[in-house]
């Protein structure tokens, strides 16, 4: 089994809203002494943090549907039902959660950075709440609303102050070994790092993250190799490190044909994601200099290096030399970032309320004396009605004349018996449109019943 997962896809089921009460209040010589039914609890959110305990995604790997609690229903006695637990996520430092098209919701750096992907359903009412002047004992209550289900991706884009970047095989894994106390996988393997190391390195006052993330190949912001898995992890480093092997023994390939080819990849991965790579500092580490052969060829490549603006060090992993001249080097680019950016603000909580202009609904003709309502609160009125009792669909009548929705129908040339569609398109209830039908709640029969079903 795999150690580490960047990438991962999970389903989330919020809790549903527990079932509002109906009941009467009964005691000796007062048989029927009032509503009391109390409202379902709101079920439990599912909330994704960001913890700095945790470094991979695979736990969602092996447990790729979650679930919040359930809210509890209400109880005679005025006794409301309790709220359905919450579902925490544990997430690693750079998260990103997209939905199954590819549109971001969040991109959740800082520890303790919450979002929540899917709020529980709310509570159904109950009886005693229902009551009103011309309801003083409401046979029925409303259903808790069911809670909304995703189909979240979770990806990692490492978080790192520098990042090194190279072929398969030029060193990366070596180097971060020998500059701090990580300690990847080495060895003359015929493949690449499969997975980001991170490695803590001090150069004087100043410490920072050095992630080795696995190796490049052309082709790769095509999808070749690892392709956008290795990519991705350095979008949010602030200096990338090119390690080139001075000591490669293949045709076509030198320090500098790696580099043009290490440029055209993240150019191409800029184009295609819109990440900020061309902006950010570079540093070249011709590596393996331990070797004759390699250290007279890094002296014939530094020049032109340092023609194109690169500042270049030469350094080898196995002898040690020119790793502190490297450190000093990344620690200087990134302390000046350091020093430029914006003090850091502390996390809120940003809240954005639906905005409250606009019709409640939507009237739309779906054919001949055929239509159909859009709208948030008649779906949920739907999904809160208990249909088995008549009241309740009465009463689910009077809200829907209330918002206007037979006004409309009148006003759009509906004609007694029209076909009205309210709730989701492949699950929709469907009424016989009756313009003759009182819709005022005037005119109520024993509790649980409505004369105008009868």
């Amino acid at each position: 089994m795999a150690e580490f997962a960047d990438r991962a896809e999970v389903r989330v089921q919020a809790g549903h809203g527990g079932n509002g009460c109906a009941s009467v209040h009964r005691e000796k010589f007062k048989p029927l002494g009032g509503p009391n039914g109390g409202n379902g609890g709101r079920g439990g959110d599912v909330i994704i943090e960001v913890d700095p305990g945790v470094t991979t995604l695979l736990d969602f790997h092996r447990r790729p549907v979650r679930r919040a609690g359930n809210g509890k229903p209400g109880l005679g006695g005025n006794r409301n039902g309790g709220d359905g637990a919450d579902l925490v996520l544990k997430v690693p430092d750079g998260t990103v959660i997209k939905t199954a098209d590819g549109e971001q919701l969040a991109d959740l750096t800082g520890a303790g950075t919450r979002y929540v992907a899917a709020a529980g359903g709310r509570g159904g009412l109950g009886n005693a709440a229902l009551a009103s002047t011309k309801r003083k004992a409401p046979g029925f209550a409303l259903r808790g609303e069911p809670g909304p289900e995703l189909h979240l991706v979770l990806e990692l884009k490492t978080v790192a102050d520098a990042g090194l970047v190279g072929f398969p095989n030029a060193g990366k894994s070596s180097l971060i070994a020998a500059m701090s106390a990580a300690r990847p996988k080495i060895a003359d393997y015929p493949f690449t790092t499969l997975t980001p190391n991170l490695g803590v390195v001090e150069a004087g006052h100043v410490q920072f993250v050095v992630a080795d993330v696995p190796g490049l190949i052309p082709g790769a912001s095509g999808g070749k190799g690892l392709g956008l898995d290795f990519l991705r992890h350095v979008e949010r480093c602030t200096v990338l490190v090119h390690v080139l092997d001075c000591a490669i023994d293949e045709p076509g390939r030198d320090p500098l044909s790696d580099l043009d080819a290490l440029e055209a990849e993240l150019a191409a991965y800029a184009d295609l994601t819109g990440a900020l790579m061309a902006g950010k500092p570079r540093i070249v580490a011709l590596n393996k200099i331990d070797i004759p052969a390699a250290r007279e060829l890094a002296d014939l490549v530094e020049p032109e290096l340092a023609a194109r603006g690169l500042t270049v060090q030469r350094v080898s992993a196995a002898s040690t030399e020119g790793l502190r001249d490297l450190a000093f080097s990344m620690a200087s680019v990134i302390a000046a970032a350091r020093a430029a950016a914006p003090p850091a603000e502390p996390t809120r909580l940003v809240l954005r309320p639906q905005p409250v202009a606009g019709p409640d609904f939507e009237l739309v003709a779906t054919g001949d004396n055929s239509f159909r309502v859009i709208g948030d609160k008649p779906r949920r009125w739907i999904l809160q009605t208990d249909f088995s009792n008549d009241e309740a669909v009465g009463y689910l009548a009077d809200r829907l004349a209330k918002l206007g929705i037979e006004q409309a129908l009148a006003q759009a040339g509906a004609t007694a018996g029209a076909e009205v569609l309210i709730g989701e398109e492949d699950n929709s209830v469907v009424f016989d449109w009756d313009p003759g039908v009182s819709a005022d709640g005037a005119a109520l029969g024993p509790r649980g019943t409505d004369i105008r079903l009868g």
